[in-house]
């Protein structure tokens, strides 16, 4: 039988969503296969969004890429469950759900199930029809308590209530989790409930509520009212803070705009959208979350032509009502979290892992974690790596947006310390024209420092040798990649990720003129993360060393080796050829040889337990059967998890077919032999690639420093 969770609440609208996907994560990083499972859901789509069965569903299918038939993730709706029951027909619902259920339980090494939500039905039915699933899937609980607009006493009786049910049914509660509690009230709320005799042996956590979280996005604004997007389609995830209905004059309207106001009127009030846009271009006035034009009037065509150049500003949405009743609807709409809004999924998996400690309450449910790394669970474990020891990342290119959306989801999550650098101005306009809550994040313009002339002398001091005088040290820290490299060698920054605007030279450049590489290494290199199905390869050098001496090759063999330590993967080392142990020769062959032999001297000087094995090809070096038949009892041969190749043509294209021939996700190129950690994103990089890459470069500080 699976491992398994079964999470259920006290009451509704407890923000067991919130819970649910923080729990996923926590079990994608330890678990290969995870499914999802709500035995009852409460209706067949929405009104909002036919599409959608049910939000929970689609939310933790799609953010965690599940890959499961989503009906095969539900059994029955709320209606068709409380009708079996009330007709007597209990044992042919249980029996259907558990059908369904076994199907999971057989495919996967885990499930983890989702109660019912406490609406519209009876509590006593919800209670009853919970815990008998919770027993029948043999499955310990998880309890979620609502704390919203509650004193403490009253949420610890419902928690005591819901306990008691649960337990004179015979379930296991292993956690409570009281949501959406009043900020400094989470200690106490705590205190309150271990000291009551049913949570004995219980994990007691209480999460703060979170305003944000429960505002509505334009986007589901736009999808309740079936409202038509005009304008603006990239800022459908901004926050809907309030509302107001434009139905007065110039003075007292502009009153009443505050941050993330939604702003309702006749499409035909012109005076209106152009004071509501000239809002936008103004230092002193709240940014509005968007404009809904009602009536179905549109504006006329100069009014459009104004609209257009503020298309990337703000959404305007048009919808056939009227004002009031439009604003009526706008007033009812509930918050869901879409998977598709990355930003409210970062805040809320940042609360969660903020107020629940993770390891102890995977040691409650989880029996045994897998020993294969999927790309999930690897990307998964970069951010929780990071965010252990904290460490301080410096981004020269902080105007560009995937640099700042990154920067947001991972201050959000408390990953790292960031300073962005660049034009303050220029850099400011950016986070308020993508609504993004960066307000607090330092921005250094280089050229209007007050590190610069110490930075400059430094530089001069470093590379006077070459000739620079100072002004020319002076004009070359005053550049964003300089400045950064120069924060990162003095220690005001631990290391530093570039290159979504700059070309891979501007990055590394500075890198190997300050920091310079570390002792008893000559060389740059990089590796790739290659994340397969079911492991995480490391190739090296893919993307620095175009043709590597066999001094060179040895040393990114051993750089390559520690960076897969580093990262959890135990290194073993295929020195890449066309030949593999003496069945060949050439010029290329004996390069690959000779690296090999220097590697293995290197690792024992060093007090290295290093397996490396060359002259090996790729064959051999993965697949056990070919490397029965040409390396018989090697340790590496058929079991390789770094792979050195002797050349950039090699190492750069053999990266490049495995990840689009084999879907691999490729993370990287990842620099090592630094004293200090930089790293280069590439121009096309995506949000995702930001975030690893800097995740990743926190990781490599960590070890810099010696923590684990």
């Amino acid at each position: 039988m699976a491992n398994s969770l079964y999470i259920t609440s006290t009451e509704a609208y407890s923000g067991k969503s919130v819970i649910c996907l923080g729990v996923m994560e926590m079990l994608m990083r330890m678990i290969d296969k995870v499914a999802f499972f709500r035995p009852i859901i409460q209706s067949n789509g929405c009104a909002a969004d036919p599409c959608v069965i049910d939000h929970d569903i689609n939310l933790i299918a799609e953010h965690f890429k599940l890959g499961i038939p989503i009906h095969d993730m539900y059994a029955f709706t709320a209606a068709e469950s409380e009708m079996m029951w009330s007709m007597g027909r209990r044992s042919e619902l249980v029996e259907q759900i558990l059908a369904k259920n076994s199907k999971l339980e057989e495919n996967f090494d885990f499930v983890l199930y989702e109660g019912t939500d406490f609406v519209h039905s009876t509590s006593a039915f919800e209670f009853d029809i919970n815990s008998e699933l919770a027993k029948l899937f043999q499955a310990p609980v998880l309890l979620v308590a609502n704390a919203h607009n509650k004193s403490v006493d009253e949420t610890a009786r419902a928690v005591e209530l819901s306990f008691d049910s649960l337990r004179t049914r015979g379930c296991e509660v292993v956690a409570t989790i009281v949501n959406r509690v009043r900020p400094g009230e989470q200690d106490v709320i705590i205190k309150t409930i271990k000291q009551m005799r049913f949570a004995k042996n219980q994990l007691v956590y209480a999460v703060p509520n979170r305003r944000t979280l429960s505002l509505p996005t334009v986007g589901e604004v736009a999808k309740s009212l079936g409202a038509k997007v005009l304008y603006g389609h990239e800022h459908l995830n901004r926050n809907v803070h309030s509302f107001t209905v434009a139905a007065m004059q110039m003075h007292n309207f502009l009153q009443r705009i505050n941050h993330g106001t939604l702003v309702i009127t006749s499409g035909d009030r012109a005076d209106v959208l152009v004071a509501s846009l000239a809002s936008l271009s103004s230092q002193s006035m709240p940014k509005i979350a968007g404009i809904i034009l009602t009536g179905g009037l549109l504006p006329e065509e100069p009014i459009r032509e104004l609209i257009t150049g503020f298309s990337r500003m703000v959404p305007v949405l048009s919808v056939a009502e009227n004002t009031y009743p439009t604003a009526i609807k706008v007033e009812a709409v509930c918050a869901k979290l879409s998977p598709h809004d990355d930003r409210k999924i970062a805040r809320a998996l940042a609360v969660f892992e903020k107020s629940v400690d993770d390891e102890a309450l995977a040691g409650k449910i989880v029996t045994s974690e897998t020993s294969m790394m999927t790309p999930k669970m690897f990307e998964y474990r970069l951010l929780q790596r990071a965010r252990k020891h904290k460490q301080h990342i410096v981004l020269p290119e902080g105007e560009d947006e995937r640099i700042l959306r990154a920067a947001e989801i991972l201050l959000s999550r408390d990953v790292v310390d960031i300073t962005l650098l660049g034009n303050e101005s220029r850099v400011r306009d950016r986070i308020r024209e993508f609504s993004l809550r960066l307000e607090d994040v330092p921005v250094i313009d280089p050229q209007r420092s007050d590190k610069l002339e110490d930075y400059a002398q430094q530089f001069y001091e470093l590379r006077k040798h070459k000739g620079i005088t100072p002004e020319n040290a002076r004009d070359a820290v005053s550049d964003a990649s300089y400045f950064g490299t120069m924060m990162v060698h003095v220690g005001d920054a631990d290391g530093m990720v570039s290159g979504a605007v700059h070309t891979t030279a501007a990055t590394v450049r500075p890198a190997f003129e300050i920091i310079k590489t570390k002792p008893g290494t000559t060389v740059v290199s990089s590796v790739f993360f290659m994340c397969l199905a079911e492991r995480v390869l490391v190739y090296g050098d893919c993307a620095v060393n175009p043709n590597p001496t066999a001094v060179q090759l040895s040393e990114i063999a051993l750089d390559s080796a520690l960076t897969a330590k580093t990262f959890g993967i135990e290194p073993r080392v295929a020195m890449l050829s066309y030949s593999t142990g003496d069945s060949g020769a050439g010029l290329d062959v004996d390069k690959v040889r000779e690296a090999t032999a220097m590697a293995k001297e290197k690792a024992v000087a060093r007090g290295l337990d290093l397996k490396i094995e060359g002259p090996i090809q790729y064959d051999a070096a993965v697949d056990s059967a070919v490397a029965q038949a040409k390396m018989p009892g090697s340790e590496v041969a058929g079991h390789a998890t770094v792979f050195i190749f002797p050349d950039l043509n090699t190492g750069n294209n053999t990266y490049k077919a495995v990840q689009r021939s084999a879907k691999a996700l490729a993370i990287g190129p990842v620099l090592q032999g630094l004293n200090k950690p930089v790293n280069d994103l590439s121009r096309g990089c995506t949000i995702s690639d930001v975030l690893n890459t800097i995740a990743i470069t926190a990781i490599q500080a960590q070890a810099v420093k010696g923590l684990k």
